[in-house]
């Protein structure tokens, strides 16, 4: 690992009653840099987005968005863009997608708010404010509420940890590609941006 990395998500528990989902928008638009996010126990995550984070997330919404022009499969989120799980948790993945049906059945207003569904596939990239554990209990979840594929990245370890409904996590150490089909049918993801940067 690359120095010391502090261990600790900044969760904090409000007793002010239910954060609403319109409680989450203002407090991410009145704070950009930060990323908002509720658990289904009512938990409010507050995560700061440093630079390298947030190159490395771009690095994977470019990949993944570059694919589904050539594919026309579906629609692309960045780590800007919330998620309401079955749940109750309220998640912004680093990337996202879903298939261009999901969309399309959406009305016009409901695409303005956060998606009341879990993306097909989530993308979640470890940043230095961050705990690993803490990361894969989260895609646990992700696929727990419907998710067809969660992928993790430790660049500091260089790690790429692959979860789908029913199997254990997927393993690959220091990848130069991973490949996502058949959830993703032929997109392979390059590391060597994220890892090497």
């Amino acid at each position: 690992m690359k120095g010391q990395r502090e261990e600790a998500w900044m969760a904090i528990r409000l007793d002010l009653g239910t954060i609403t989902d319109e409680d989450l928008l203002r407090l991410s638009e009145r704070n950009p840099g930060y990323q908002f996010e509720r658990t289904a126990d009512g938990r409010l995550l507050v995560t700061p987005t440093g630079m390298e984070s947030g190159r490395r997330s771009l690095e994977i919404a470019y990949q993944l968005k570059r694919w589904n022009e050539q594919t026309g499969l579906g629609i692309v989120f960045d780590s800007s863009a919330g998620f309401r799980l079955p749940d109750g948790s309220l998640f912004s993945p680093d990337a996202s997608w879903i298939p261009k049906e999901r969309w399309e059945a959406l009305r016009p207003e409901e695409r303005e708010k956060f998606g009341a569904f879990c993306p097909d596939a989530v993308f979640e990239v470890l940043s230095s404010s961050q705990v690993l554990e803490e990361l894969r209990e989260k895609m646990r979840v992700y696929i727990r509420n419907g998710a067809r594929i969660a992928v993790l990245i430790d660049p500091y370890a260089r790690v790429v940890e692959i979860y789908r409904p029913g199997q254990d996590p997927e393993l690959h150490r220091a990848p130069a590609h991973v490949s996502l089909s058949p959830e993703l049918p032929d997109f392979a993801l390059d590391l060597r941006p994220i890892f090497e940067g």
